[in-house]
Order: C-alpha cells, then sequence, then structure tokens
C-alpha cells in the first residue's frame, strides 16, 4: 500500500518536474525572439513610422467625415479615434503573420525539416516564438502612442470601467492567440498547396476588414454583424477596441467565451492538420 502510494507521489513529481521543465523551454524561445527583435532596428523605426501614420491618417480622415456632424453611426469624433488608436495599437502588435511566412518559405526552400527534428510542440513552439515578438511590440507600439498623444495633446475618450478594460485586455490578447494559431493555420496548408502566396495575400486584406480594422462593424447592417458575432475575428481588434470606448459591454462574457472557445478548437485542428500534412513534406534531411 505505502509502496504504490510512494510511486505516485514520485510519478506526480515527475509530471511536475516535466511540465515546469517544458514551460522554461518556451519561455527561452520567447527570450530569444524578444532580444532578437531588438537587433533589427529598422524593423522597429519601420514599426514606430507605421502605427503614427495610421493613427495621423485616421484623425485627418474622420475630421473631413466629421466635418460639422457631432455624431456619425453612434461615434463621437473622438471615441471614433479612440477606437482607430485602440486598433492601430492591436493591429501593429500582431506578428503572427511571420508564422505563415517562415513556414511556407521553409516548405518551398525544402529547409523545414530544422523544425520537424526539434523535440517540441511545433505549434506551441511558434507560438513562443510570436510571443516574444508580440512583448517586445507592444511595448514599442505603448511607446509611440503615448509619444505622439503627448506631441498633439488630443483628447481620447477611453472608458473609466475597469470591468470593460479588463475584459478588453483579456479579449485582446486571446485575439493576438487565435491570430498565431490561425497564421500557423494557413502556413502549414503549404505542405498540401506548397505555394499559396496569393491566397496569404487575399486572406491579409480579408481579415482587415472583418476584424474592424478598416472601420468599426457596427457600422454594417445588423444582419452581417449578428452573423459575424459566431466567428473570432469579431473578437480581435472590434469588440476589444469598443469595450476601451464603453461600449457594447453586454458581449463583454460572452465574447471572452466565443474567443476562448476557438482558441481551444483551432489548437486542437492545428495539431491534427500538421500531423497529418506533413508526412507530405520531402526537404533536406527527410
Amino acid at each position: 500500500m505505502n509502496n504504490k502510494i510512494t510511486e505516485k507521489n514520485e510519478n506526480g513529481f515527475l509530471l511536475i518536474n516535466k511540465f515546469i521543465y517544458e514551460i522554461k523551454k518556451y519561455c527561452e524561445v520567447a527570450k530569444i525572439n524578444f532580444k532578437g527583435c531588438i537587433i533589427w532596428r529598422f524593423d522597429i523605426l519601420a514599426n514606430l513610422l507605421l502605427t503614427v501614420t495610421k493613427i495621423t491618417f485616421a484623425y485627418i480622415l474622420w475630421k473631413a467625415v466629421f466635418g460639422e456632424n457631432d455624431v456619425i453611426g453612434g461615434f463621437t469624433f473622438y471615441s471614433m479615434l479612440t477606437y482607430y488608436v485602440t486598433g492601430a495599437f492591436l493591429s501593429g502588435a500582431d506578428m503572427s503573420k511571420k508564422i505563415s511566412t517562415e513556414i511556407c518559405t521553409r516548405v518551398i526552400s525544402g529547409t523545414f525539416s530544422k523544425y520537424i527534428i526539434i523535440p517540441v510542440n511545433i505549434q506551441i513552439y511558434f507560438m513562443a516564438q510570436n510571443f516574444g515578438r508580440l512583448i517586445f511590440y507592444l511595448l514599442l507600439n505603448m511607446i509611440s502612442l503615448f509619444t505622439w498623444i503627448f506631441i498633439l495633446q488630443i483628447s481620447f475618450s477611453f472608458t473609466n470601467n475597469m470591468y470593460y478594460l479588463g475584459t478588453a485586455a483579456v479579449m485582446a490578447l486571446l485575439g493576438l492567440i487565435f491570430m498565431t494559431e490561425f497564421q500557423f493555420f494557413i502556413g502549414i496548408l503549404s505542405f498540401k498547396f506548397l505555394e499559396i502566396s496569393m491566397f496569404r495575400i487575399i486572406v491579409d486584406n480579408i481579415m482587415v476588414f472583418i476584424t474592424g480594422a478598416a472601420i468599426p462593424l457596427s457600422l454594417l447592417p445588423e444582419a452581417v454583424t449578428a452573423v459575424m458575432r459566431i466567428f473570432p475575428f469579431y473578437y480581435i481588434i472590434y469588440l476589444p477596441s469598443m469595450l476601451a470606448i464603453g461600449r457594447n459591454g453586454n458581449e463583454a462574457l460572452s465574447g471572452l467565451i466565443i474567443i476562448f472557445a476557438w482558441v481551444l478548437v483551432f489548437f486542437i485542428i492545428n495539431n491534427l492538420l500538421y500531423k497529418r500534412l506533413r508526412v507530405l513534406f520531402e526537404g533536406v534531411g527527410i
């Protein structure tokens, strides 16, 4: 009896130690990619300029659109600008497209085998890579955002409701995780179809619209937004940005549940699909 208890305790400790080891392993991957971002100074400058350009363009565009109008589609000028600033911040932090680019390039060149031989869950490995970049660019965008606000001295209409802001932050994080999974999904399709560059360009352009990065989805017909609530893209930029300005609070909890469910479902789908498609790969060392 005592031997069985001892054996169970030992197994429990082994599982805990293995879990800690796995966490440390992927944290190291994230750390390496975070440090790697610092080296590419041109990328840093380009990202800063892109974020500032997006916000400046939004300011000029919506200033002209509003003109003498105080409210358009339920938005004041400053709430619309705040929406765009939040959206630009989130889209600027999303580096997940690098995942599909890396996978597709490696598959076409026949060098994806470097990832196959690594003793890791390949999806989590790419997620850890992206997390390192994500943290770096979140910090970078925060600096550029606060600098822009300080220089132009513009008032934004962020809500002071901490529940809305907290929910928006968690939802945005889940949305960024989903985008990592989504781009991994796009990338591994190259095992089957090899050259998918045009498909990726089309998807990227569609994503700008359906995530609410181009225009707030609330400006679309209600029937359209009702359908879009089922899908995860509604919760990546649009809903977190709306919560940040104090709107759509009734969707906060359900939104968290839906995007979390999509994250879990896509994680499982990707693992299964990767195991099925990687056998089609013929590259260096395979």
